[in-house]
């Protein structure tokens, strides 16, 4: 019986770890800002049937309405309630996208705001997404209810009130970040209000969540709130399974606070990742992609099977964040598709593919100074996400999941998942290739002259479409075709002008 309890305790201990996707679906991505309705069709015509295992979405609770500047994506994150009603939609049609969306085997993870409330100049009244009232400076949020006694303002050990040394650990995690009013997670009361509101979640059928701000919040607490969690609903998920969970810490070194105090909680979010390969893409500091055989663990990141990780996301593509200007984004196509490529070809870690919309950037003092624009909208009413005939996307949406590269190497790493890192080759510089055992290939030219090489792929003898170039249709190949001899090698060439100066093969597009 003691052995039976034991086995238990370690299968619970690791279940925070797992995605909770269904088998053969290894990928997330997060549909930043999109409506419950447009992500629930997404469910069904895209994600499901090019093997996405599910979507982050934008925080789902009530938030601050800010009008100076007119409604930007930073209000989402700063919480009035756990009532479910913001630009995205109410909880009816929050249910809705979280059933349909499981229904076709696609998992909801939630972006959870639970270390804050909203600014300290937040003001009162009723501007939220659901008409709550609040008052900001009295600490009162009725509608949770939340009072003066929820909040740190006693612990914080600063002179303002708010962060003013990151090298205190202490203040990172009792002070108020950006003016945020911070919640004082040590109490049961608190928890308890932050673990009804996750439950509601979960019992509506949600997998698992990213938390918000992970990085200013005690380890410790964050514990206390996870054990007071549900199983996942047994409507889709297997009696006994637990949130997935993974956490915003970001830590590139040099601080009080590292990562790995987080990891008996659930995932971490590996930020070293986008902000390194970013620099190797970009060929800065002396970095080559010949570097990157022993990328991972070898490059100081986090153990793989506690790793997030992700080329760029919602903030550190605006320049806020981690990584500075070596992350990559949309704004950078060709090098974007690259990194992306490289990540989802890759063994290490858990791996998030961003979705994203266009702003008006406008740079004074290399700063972007519409970094806080919100999503496509008329009149302050999110635009719905529309598909034109090449399948991308319209109305504003970026939509990099809909990109041929990138939604294809989420299909290669389905294909290669749990296959070894085998038959790397590089040039000394820029150009390398690298293969997933017997299921999979791929090969890079980031130098400036062109790529004619021999190399051997570990894959079975045929006739290959390169799923960077093109499609597996009806048997034919409408982009380039590689042929594998008896032996396993392929020629290879990649001119340093291709629009994608990459190929990736697997064995589920053999011709």
């Amino acid at each position: 019986m003691k052995f039976f309890l034991l086995l238990s305790a370690i299968g619970l201990c690791w279940a925070q770890y797992s995605p909770n996707t269904q088998v053969g679906r290894t990928s997330i991505v997060h549909l930043f800002e999109w409506r419950w309705a447009d992500i629930a069709q997404e469910c069904e015509r895209y994600l499901a049937p090019n093997g996405f295992g599910g979507v982050q979405i934008s925080p789902p609770n009530e938030n601050i309405v800010v009008h100076n500047p007119s409604r930007p994506w930073w209000e989402r994150y700063q919480p009035i309630s756990y009532n479910i009603c913001t630009r995205s939609g109410n909880e009816d049609e929050f249910r809705d996208m979280v059933n349909r969306c499981n229904n076709v085997g696609v998992r909801i993870y939630v972006d959870a705001v639970i270390n804050h409330m909203c600014s300290e100049a937040g003001s009162s009244g009723t501007n939220s997404t659901c008409g709550s009232y609040f008052d900001a400076q009295n600490r009162a949020f009725p509608a949770v209810p939340y009072s003066g006694w929820d909040f740190n303002d006693v612990k914080c050990r600063s002179g303002s009130g708010g962060i003013e040394n990151y090298n205190d650990a202490a203040q990172v995690r009792d002070c108020r970040l950006v003016g945020l009013l911070d919640l004082a997670l040590e109490k049961d009361y608190v928890r308890t209000k932050i673990a009804d509101y996750m439950n509601h979640l979960i019992d509506i059928g949600v997998a698992g969540f990213r938390l918000d701000a992970a990085k200013h919040m005690w380890p410790g607490d964050i514990k206390a709130v996870l054990d007071k969690l549900h199983h996942l609903n047994v409507t889709w998920f297997p009696e006994g399974s637990r949130p997935f969970i993974y956490q915003e810490v970001i830590d590139l070194g040099g601080e009080a606070i590292s990562s790995s105090e987080y990891f008996g909680n659930g995932r971490v979010t590996e930020f070293k990742y986008g902000a390194k390969l970013g620099t190797v893409i970009r060929k800065w500091s002396g970095e080559k992609m010949a570097y990157l055989k022993n990328w991972g663990e070898g490059w100081g990141f986090m153990p793989s099977d506690r790793a997030l990780v992700f080329v760029d996301n919602h903030d550190n593509q605006r320049g806020h964040g981690a990584g500075g200007a070596s992350i990559l984004t949309f704004w950078d196509a060709r090098m974007y598709k690259m990194a992306v490529g490289f990540m989802l070809a890759h063994p290490y870690g858990f791996t998030r593919v961003m979705s994203s919309y266009h702003w008006p950037r406008y740079f004074e003092n290399g700063k972007d100074v519409n970094d806080w624009v919100g999503p496509p909208n008329n009149n302050e009413t999110i635009k719905e996400v529309t598909i034109n005939p090449d399948t991308t996307c319209g109305n504003g949406w970026v939509c990099e999941h809909r990109w041929r590269q990138i939604r294809n190497m989420v299909a290669f790493r389905n294909v290669v998942d749990g296959q070894p890192f085998t038959n790397w080759w590089d040039n000394g510089n820029n150009q390398v290739a690298f293969g997933r055992g017997n299921r999979g290939f791929i090969v890079f030219n980031n130098d400036n002259w062109s790529l004619s090489s021999t190399l051997q792929t570990g894959l079975p003898s045929g006739t290959y479409c390169d799923v960077i170039s093109g499609d597996n249709v009806e048997g034919d190949c409408t982009g380039i075709k590689i042929s594998v001899s008896s032996d396993g090698r392929a020629h290879f060439p990649i001119s340093n002008f291709a629009e994608d100066p990459f190929i990736a093969i697997h064995t589920e597009a053999k011709l």
